[in-house]
């Protein structure tokens, strides 16, 4: 991997609300995020010189994490309290297409992309820790993640793929003949075939990312996958995953009540079709931390995040 360039923050933009864990893009260049509280959010003039305008567009009354925007005004959102839903993002009714998963309550759903042939792929982080101690499952380990598709007009979503770290961002390849997964535990994107002689497995798509990948995004079929990195490597980490699953099952009781601070560098990548790193941007002593979510908006890059109380806008790299 090449040497990182520099992430070059522009602006902080105060949204009114905790943690926008999930950012994404719409055609004028605005941003949508849902906040702890339960909120969408849609996020318009990040770029000018009056203050931005933030609008209410719906109310989840659970806790939204990933999203995805669909041509019809709508809006497929990850809740972790309450599983798979659809916003009309018009009249702000917000419907549940899936709570569970063969007779099992879905726990922490966390991304979410559609297909053209109108099912959904989402992403289960874990079916041990819920989204408030999202810490433990990092630290125990656990391999409970799942990679889940909802065919058009089902109401049972079936398992694609399972024994995922922490299974998180989902991102289609331009040709959607595969899906990419980011593993947030075990530094890596997956690729998952849809179609071709290999459809149905799973296999590495990118190893040994320097940080732990976590939503990751794609704006046109032409453009790069976005990935943002939450949290830099953490060697510590990495020795306690190769213990046994006792002693991560202690650690990880003990983590999610030690109080916890984001690293102070942050980062973000862009990967093409074959896995390769296209840029990777970092930023060292950031006042802006946790990045778990990263797109392109209004000729900028825009950054969520899971701890911040509003979002960061960054210069977006030229293209190679």
């Amino acid at each position: 991997m090449d040497r990182p360039a520099a992430l070059v923050p522009l602006r902080y933009v105060a949204i009114g609300g905790r943690g926008p864990e999930d950012v994404v893009a719409d055609a004028r260049g605005r941003v949508l995020t849902g906040v702890e509280d339960g909120r969408i959010l849609r996020v318009d003039g990040l770029t000018g010189e009056a203050p931005a305008r933030v609008e209410v567009l719906a109310e989840t009354g659970g806790r939204p994490l990933g999203l995805e925007l669909l041509p019809d005004d709508a809006l497929l959102v990850c809740d972790a309290d309450l599983g798979l839903l659809r916003v009309d993002l018009r009249e702000g009714i917000v419907r549940i297409l899936a709570d569970s998963v063969a007779g099992e309550r879905l726990r922490f759903c966390s991304n979410v992309v559609a297909l053209a042939d109108g099912s959904v792929c989402f992403t289960v982080s874990s079916r041990v820790h819920p989204l408030e101690h999202w810490i433990g499952d990092i630290v125990e380990h656990t391999g409970t993640g799942r990679l889940l598709r909802l065919a058009p007009g089902s109401e049972a979503p079936e398992v694609l793929l399972e024994g995922l770290q922490f299974a998180n961002g989902l991102a289609l390849a331009a040709d959607e003949s595969f899906l990419v997964v980011a593993e947030t535990g075990a530094r890596r994107l997956t690729r998952y075939w849809l179609t071709g002689p290999k459809a149905g497995h799973g296999e590495p798509f990118a190893e040994n990312l320097p940080g732990m990948p976590d939503n990751i995004w794609r704006g046109s079929p032409d453009g790069p996958i976005w990935v943002s990195l939450a949290s830099p490597r953490v060697p510590p980490l990495d020795l306690l995953h190769r213990t046994p699953p006792a002693v991560r099952g202690a650690a990880a009781r003990i983590a999610v009540h030690a109080p916890y601070r984001p690293a102070g560098t942050i980062g973000v990548l862009a990967v093409d079709d074959q896995g390769d790193v296209v840029h990777h941007l970092t930023h060292r002593r950031s006042g802006f931390r946790m990045v778990t979510s990263v797109c392109e908006a209004a000729g900028h890059l825009v950054l969520g995040s899971l701890w911040e109380r509003g979002i960061a806008v960054c210069e977006r790299p030229a293209p190679k």
